[in-house]
């Protein structure tokens, strides 16, 4: 099963114990898949727009507990009335009414994920998103993220208005407003896991960078002073330079630091970088003849 479905999984366990709650996450599902028509007896049925057979068990499971009606039976006027004067026109927005507490809010944004809800695997990268049919549904949503401190932005993507987070940390807040405990702590493990193996890159990286530089420089410094012996001559050295490009021919590998220890007496790293400076300065002047 994929991450997402793993975090749908999860949500459909989680029943809040508040009546109000309840109906709110039942709006959220009825407004963002649901639909209802009458058969040729003008009783009402409910149905579903998903293939998802627990967002449709957690669907009547609500109606179950919030209007004790049962599956698969038909509706009459009055009970589905009553349904409607709680949850709303299902062409609009929820009513502002049954999100005013924060809890409903949490319930709301449950039923809406595993409606419409959808994550990428977190292991390869960070991206959760609504996928709304109705825009003014879509800025609810935004702003009922937006509540909880959780930045989400909206594109347009073919018939959809799509309410998108690409953050990890986003991602996290949100699984945590929706109660979602076990998977946020999946992520959480992901996502460290993930900064570990960044983090090693990057300083395997970075010293790779250095150990080829330093390779590069002690080079560049060898052919100097082999120029010099060939073109000029150790013994019209200084004595301090003829002893560097000594020193230097001998271990061509070392850095500098260590190549200070073998002069007597022991100089540092800003003294030996001197003399190869000066090195290299008199290569150049020969090489330019």
């Amino acid at each position: 099963m994929s991450f997402s479905g793993e975090v749908k999984e999860e949500l459909a366990k989680h029943f809040s114990p508040a009546r109000h709650c309840q109906i709110a996450e039942l709006a959220a599902i009825l407004h963002f898949c649901g639909q209802y028509g009458r058969d040729e007896n003008g009783f009402y049925t409910i149905g579903l727009q998903t293939e998802n057979e627990t967002v449709v068990k957690k669907c009547f499971t609500l109606l179950k507990k919030t209007f004790n009606i049962e599956s698969g039976l038909a509706l009459d006027r009055q009970k589905m009335d009553g349904i409607l004067k709680k949850i709303g026109n299902l062409e609009e927005p929820v009513s502002r009414i049954l999100l005013k507490n924060s809890c409903c809010q949490r319930a709301f944004l449950r039923g809406a994920y595993l409606s419409v809800g959808s994550m990428s695997d977190p292991s390869k990268s960070y991206h959760l998103e609504f996928d709304c049919t109705d825009e003014a549904k879509a800025g609810q949503l935004q702003e009922i993220m937006g509540n909880f401190d959780i930045e989400s932005k909206i594109i347009l993507r073919k018939k959809y208005h799509v309410v998108y987070l690409k953050e990890g940390s986003g991602i996290v807040d949100l699984l945590n407003v929706c109660e979602a405990p076990v998977s946020l702590m999946n992520l959480e493990n992901l996502r460290i896991l993930k900064e570990m193996r960044n983090s090693v890159n990057r300083r395997v990286n970075c010293e790779t960078a250095n150990i080829a530089k330093t390779v590069n420089a002690a080079t560049r410094q060898v052919e100097d002073i082999e120029y010099i012996k060939t073109h000029y001559g150790f013994q019209n050295l200084p004595t301090a330079l003829r002893e560097m490009a000594e020193i230097r021919l001998e271990y061509p590998d070392i850095p500098l630091k260590e190549l200070g220890e073998y002069f007597s007496p022991p100089i540092g790293k800003s003294g030996v970088n001197h003399r190869l400076r000066k090195l290299n300065e008199l290569a150049e002047k020969l090489r330019s003849g």
